[in-house]
């Protein structure tokens, strides 16, 4: 017995003791999603008492959203963008996102991910945060008006959301083992397309082309 009183954090290692919980709660929900785990789990990962969780946080939500708070500041992830013409983003773009999949981050990346897709409301919040925070960064400069510029970068994700799944959270062979810069090499045609290629809906798939009822 410590001495502490139940659910307290007491003196000295408090701090440290809300930051078990936070680390705790992370890998819990970046292997089950948000839905799966319970407060008394997050408590016995971290080694602590489950009334101490209640006394540091209101209730799962809150854990959630210290534990699954954006890793990075879009601006500063996709700060070299900006240096680059449009025509060649793709490879940075994949650099920049895999570089929070590769490094220390990456418990936190797929606790966001997969907490975020857990419910309806997380699901709106991580729009919400592309929409304002990220899809004007890797639109800008692209061609075309607003409207065009804005399906190009969404398009472009699909590819980007599409390799990190499979990478990082599915672990798809071989793509899972191979080389980030062998990787990046084989997925960037893909991403650059949708940034400066043809303008979407230009193709067959058209109103004006072939298949057109």
């Amino acid at each position: 017995m410590t001495g502490l009183r139940r659910g307290r954090p007491g003196g000295a290692g408090a701090g440290d003791r809300r930051g078990l919980i936070v680390a705790a709660a992370t890998r819990l929900f970046a292997e089950h999603g948000f839905d799966a785990v319970s407060l008394r789990q997050i408590a016995r990962e971290a080694g602590v008492d489950p009334a101490l969780v209640h006394h540091y946080f209101s209730g799962k939500d809150q854990v959630y959203a210290a534990s699954v708070e954006l890793p990075a500041d879009p601006d500063a992830v996709l700060a070299g963008l900006r240096a680059l013409p449009a025509e060649e983003r793709a490879e940075e773009l994949l650099r920049a996102v895999a570089g929070l999949w590769e490094g220390p981050r990456r418990h936190a990346m797929a606790a966001f991910v997969r907490g975020s897709l857990g419910s309806r409301l997380r699901t709106a919040a991580m729009r919400e945060v592309f929409r304002r925070r990220i899809l004007p960064r890797v639109a800008e400069g692209l061609p075309g008006d607003d409207a065009e510029r804005e399906l190009r970068g969404s398009l472009a994700a699909t590819q980007i959301a599409g390799f990190v799944l499979l990478r990082y959270l599915v672990q798809l062979e071989p793509l899972a083992s191979m080389p980030l810069d062998e990787a990046i090499r084989l997925v960037a045609p893909a991403v650059q397309r949708h940034l400066t290629g043809p303008a979407p809906g230009a193709g067959t798939g058209s109103r004006s082309g072939p298949l057109a009822g």
